[in-house]
């Protein structure tokens, strides 16, 4: 598999721009009767609207349709460095039960990084982070919030991706009742806490392996080129060094609905954010 994009650190933060977008109202399916006058010969008919949905792109809050199963990411994907999981895991779909959500947001976290889980060492909570790549990492934030994370690299390593946010695809109706929200604008998942409780997982769930058929499955999906994207600090990470907080690994999908607060922080990736060709 040949990856053609990698981002490395940097320190210095870029100008922020303001990436905002107002929800619209979400697309209805429309069943609309034939009320021209009967005919002899020609029974009266029922025409229904074909629903349009929008890609991880537009700027509309509709939700993406999934014609078929995509196949389920194999370990291999994922034995590599989180900086370099972490653009690569934009477009991918999170399945579980009905459900399945289609990745917008997410942020690295490395092993030497003093904002990762993985710094205090293997600890009850923390022994999963330094699994194999393609497992879960799940903990609570604040003994409330779900956190799901994609374990990268070798075993050992210590590091893992943040899912922060997703865009629904399926099983719209299970996802609002397991919210506790009935709407269909973003706010349902922008926010790595509202996607675990979208998924309806909890902290048992870690070390689950994202690879295995069944259960929470995490399925291939489109790509998404680096022009695609927008980069930024990372969120919540006030604990850290400050070339940590500074550095630019929060990743989304430029011009998706679908991304958690602050937006004001994201911006199109600039000369300062090295790309480099790896095969593997």
């Amino acid at each position: 598999m040949k990856i053609t994009q990698r981002f490395d650190r940097v320190v210095k933060p870029l100008k922020h721009v303001d990436c905002s977008t107002k929800d619209p109202k979400p697309s209805i399916l429309k069943i609309k009767p034939n009320l021209k006058p009967k005919s002899k010969t020609k029974p009266r008919t029922i025409k229904q609207k074909a629903l349009t949905q929008p890609g991880l792109h537009s700027k509309e809050s509709k939700p993406t349709v999934l014609l078929e199963k995509p196949p389920i990411l194999g370990p291999e994907f994922y034995q590599i460095d989180a900086l370099d999981l972490a653009p690569r895991l934009l477009g991918k779909y999170l399945r579980r039960d009905d459900v399945v959500l289609q990745i917008t947001e997410v942020e690295a976290y490395r092993s030497n990084d003093s904002a990762c889980h993985g710094r205090v060492g293997i600890t009850p909570r923390t022994a999963p982070i330094f699994g194999a790549g393609g497992h879960a990492y799940v903990y609570l934030c604040y003994g409330l919030h779900t956190m799901l994370n994609v374990v990268a690299d070798q075993e050992g390593i210590g590091s893992a991706v943040l899912i922060r946010s997703c865009a629904p695809v399926t099983g719209l109706e299970t996802i609002k009742q397991r919210r506790g929200l009935d709407t269909e604008k973003p706010i349902l998942l922008t926010g790595p806490g509202k996607v675990g409780q979208a998924l309806g997982i909890s902290k048992e769930w870690s070390g689950h392996a994202l690879f295995a058929s069944g259960d929470l499955e995490l399925l291939d999906g489109p790509e998404v080129k680096v022009e695609e994207m927008v980069v930024g600090p990372r969120v919540g990470i006030d604990y850290a060094l400050p070339e940590d907080v500074e550095a630019l690994w929060r990743f989304a999908v430029a011009g998706s609905p679908w991304i958690s607060a602050p937006k004001n922080t994201l911006r199109p990736p600039s000369s300062s954010t090295k790309l480099l060709d790896i095969t593997i």
